[in-house]
């Protein structure tokens, strides 16, 4: 079965260690890789459950699973921990992945050969069962889940517009936080609260 979250045997045993710590702060793990180099990356991606994540955020993820990584020491060799989110132009990891982005184009990779090809560009068409529907030249093909090796959202003008609409509304529709607002001095010298 492919997994697209983790890739190698590593991958997989560090998601066991740091999923349930994300999950327990409100996050779910999008996609985790330990690249190697002179020194090793350990590239966290994670969102919430309705998408999105804050820079503080990653911060508040980086500290609490680096505490977890600290105590399981599952990488011998010193690494950096990177926290992120997945991007606009997001690896595509989980089945639901394939349908929430429905309508947008995407490049898919499968594992091995599927009539002739590994590589399929197309726009996605949601899920069908555990298959993922993508419209190609050739029209609309099926491609089990578990036949992917690696599979991304692909950088549109289309795609940027709708995140920013997203973003926007969001922002929106927060509560606006007056205790965030920093004390201004006024011309007769009382401080005030803005």
């Amino acid at each position: 079965m492919a997994d697209l979250i983790a890739k190698s045997a590593m991958d997989r045993r560090l998601a066991e260690i740091v999923t349930p710590v994300i999950e327990d702060m409100g996050f779910e793990l999008v996609r985790i890789r330990l690249m190697g180099g002179n020194t090793p990356t350990l590239q966290v991606m994670a969102e919430r459950a309705g998408g999105g994540i804050e820079v503080d955020e990653c911060a508040d993820i980086s500290t609490a699973i680096s505490a977890t990584l600290d105590v399981e020491d599952p990488i011998l060799d010193a690494y950096t921990l990177e926290v992120s989110s997945p991007g606009i132009d997001r690896p595509l990891t989980r089945l639901k992945d394939f349908d929430l982005y429905e309508g947008y184009e995407a490049k898919l990779e499968t594992a091995e050969l599927i009539d002739g090809r590994k590589r399929f560009r197309g726009v996605l068409a949601g899920i069908e069962g555990s298959e993922v529907l993508i419209n190609v030249d050739e029209g609309t093909i099926g491609l089990e889940f578990d036949w992917l090796n690696d599979a991304k959202l692909v950088l549109t003008d289309e795609l940027i517009r709708e995140m920013l609409r997203m973003q926007k509304a969001a922002q929106k529709d927060a509560p606006l936080d007056e205790a965030a607002f920093d004390e201004i001095e006024t011309e007769d010298g009382d401080d005030t609260t803005a």
